[in-house]
C-alpha cells in the first residue's frame, strides 16, 4: 500500500534505507535538558527509521556552528544534518550567515516549501524565519527555526519525505551517491 505525502507517495512495500542524521541545536540559552526542539527532531529522526549518529548544542556563534558542521561532514559518518535555531532576524540569529557560505549548492526550493508549510501553521509570522538548506561536501544540511512547531512542520511536512528512500516520484536519498560527481 502507498501512503500519500504532499506531491508524492511512500511505497510502503519497500524497505526504507536508513540515513545517518546528526541534529544540531543552535542556541545561547538551551542546554541538554531544555533543548525541546532538538529532542523533538532526534525522536522524529529515529521514529522515521533513520540512524541518529550524533546530537549537539552550540552557541549562536558563526565559528562554533561552522566547526561542528565541518567536523560532522569530515567524519564520513553523517549523510544529513538538521539544525534547529538561529534562523530568525534578531542580532544573535546567525545560522544562515554561518552555514550559507559552506554550501557547495543551496537547495533554494527548501525555503520556499518550508514557508508554504509554515504559513499554514503560523501565518505571516513565517516571514521571521530564514530557514535554508544545501549540500556541504556531499552532506545535506537543513536549517530550521528553533521552535517545536517549526521543527515539527519542517521535519514532518518537508524533510522526512525527501529523506525517505521509498518516496516517489523521487527523493534525496537516491541522489546521495551522486552528490560529489564532477
Amino acid at each position: 500500500m502507498n501512503a500519500l505525502t504532499p506531491g508524492g507517495k511512500i511505497d510502503t512495500a519497500r524497505q526504507i534505507k536508513p540515513v545517518k542524521v546528526a541534529v544540531l541545536t543552535i542556541s545561547d540559552t538551551r542546554d541538554e535538558e531544555s533543548d525541546t526542539s532538538g529532542h523533538v527532531l532526534a525522536e522524529r529522526v529515529k521514529g522515521a527509521g533513520h540512524e541518529l549518529v550524533d546530537k549537539a548544542i552550540v552557541r549562536d556563534d558563526i565559528m562554533e556552528i561552522r566547526a561542528k558542521i565541518e567536523a560532522w561532514v569530515a567524519s564520513g559518518f553523517v549523510e544529513a544534518i538538521v539544525t534547529t535555531g538561529g534562523t530568525g532576524i534578531t542580532g544573535r540569529d546567525v545560522t544562515p550567515e554561518a552555514v550559507r557560505p559552506m554550501f557547495d549548492k543551496e537547495i533554494d526550493g527548501f525555503s520556499v516549501v518550508f514557508h508554504m508549510v509554515s504559513y499554514q501553521s503560523v501565518g505571516l509570522s513565517t516571514l521571521q524565519s530564514r530557514a535554508l538548506a544545501g549540500i556541504v561536501k556531499g552532506v545535506f544540511v537543513f536549517c530550521l527555526p528553533g521552535s517545536n512547531g517549526a521543527v515539527k512542520d519542517g521535519w514532518d511536512k518537508v524533510i522526512s519525505a525527501q529523506l525517505d528512500s521509498r518516496h516517489g516520484p523521487c527523493n534525496m536519498v537516491e541522489l546521495m551517491p551522486r552528490l560529489m560527481e564532477t
